[in-house]
């Protein structure tokens, strides 16, 4: 029988890149958002979910704030504020940089506007020295009181522990929000559909990964155990269908593989993966195709 008693939402928020998906991903101990060095690589707002002792935690794990050029860019923008008033504290992670960006400081206004509780994360500390650390609190110090102030890697886990320290504070008695052994509301064809998109953000040219969207249009479990999964990848221009697909469909190839490998991995079972490209032009800036593709109003 759960244990679980209290739970606490938290709003993970940042600007691109600073390792939000990475920190959500290592608190639940599974994959529930991908990852990679391209900017805006989350698109919409991903739930992951840790049960541990009495407490359930609840990561919201958001978009990178960033100054949107599109529909698509207009929406995951949206997310990121709605969701910093939603929560019982957010966590605002930064690089360790003793600067204040136009980013952090759009969500320390919004925070302070919500009268959110905070804890500021500042990730990455694997890469500095200790004593850099004291000029970056001390600028955010400067900017906004807040509640707490972790540093953490979420690459190597250092300091993930202490911040689930401090997010107990804020944990609310009643029902949990999730079973015990849930790690994200994600359906397993969306992390499938993601897993796909992630490997075109790894292998693909810069301007390419932005400009696509997958689909799972067939999803077949047979009784041998095998699951048939036919997945058609939407990009926007025919020249970026010719890179996804690559001379003699090598690129194409090449993403399938890495895909299955890591759906294969999350289902815990065999898959058979094929892939489709199409062109859907503009469709980034067509609401009625970003419905069609699980991007629609929180």
């Amino acid at each position: 029988m759960s244990k679980i008693t209290k739970t606490a939402v938290v709003s993970v928020v940042g600007r691109p890149n600073v390792g939000k998906s990475t920190m959500t991903n290592k608190l639940v101990g599974q994959k529930v958002a991908i990852v990679s060095n391209k900017p805006q690589t989350t698109r919409t707002r991903i739930t992951g979910v840790l049960s541990r002792g009495e407490t359930q935690y609840v990561f919201l794990d958001t978009p990178g704030l960033h100054r949107p050029r599109s529909r698509l860019g207009d929406y995951m923008c949206k997310v990121v504020t709605d969701t910093v008033s939603e929560v019982d504290v957010a966590a605002l992670v930064v690089e360790p940089i003793a600067h204040i960006g136009a980013a952090e400081q759009s969500l320390i206004d919004q925070i302070k506007r919500h009268k959110m509780p905070s804890i500021l994360v500042i990730n990455k500390i694997d890469t500095v020295r200790k004593e850099e650390l004291l000029a970056v609190i001390a600028v955010y110090a400067a900017a906004h009181e807040f509640d707490a102030v972790v540093p953490v890697s979420a690459r190597t886990g250092e300091g993930l522990d202490d911040f689930l320290a401090e997010v107990d504070g804020y944990a609310i008695e009643g029902p949990q929000l999730f079973p015990d052994n849930m790690i994200s509301d994600q359906p397993e064809r969306q992390l499938a559909a993601e897993i796909i998109r992630e490997k075109m953000l790894r292998l693909l040219e810069r301007e390419v990964p932005h400009g696509v969207a997958v689909g799972i249009e067939r999803w077949r479990e047979r009784e041998d155990g095998l699951i048939e999964i036919n997945a058609v990848i939407y990009c926007e221009k025919n020249s970026h269908k010719g890179i996804i697909i690559g001379k003699q469909g090598k690129m194409l190839g090449e993403i399938g593989r890495q895909a299955r490998t890591d759906i294969e991995r999350m289902l815990d079972a065999r898959v058979f993966l094929e892939l489709w490209v199409k062109v859907k032009e503009g469709w980034r800036n067509n609401q009625y195709q970003m419905r069609n593709f699980g991007y629609e109003e929180i």
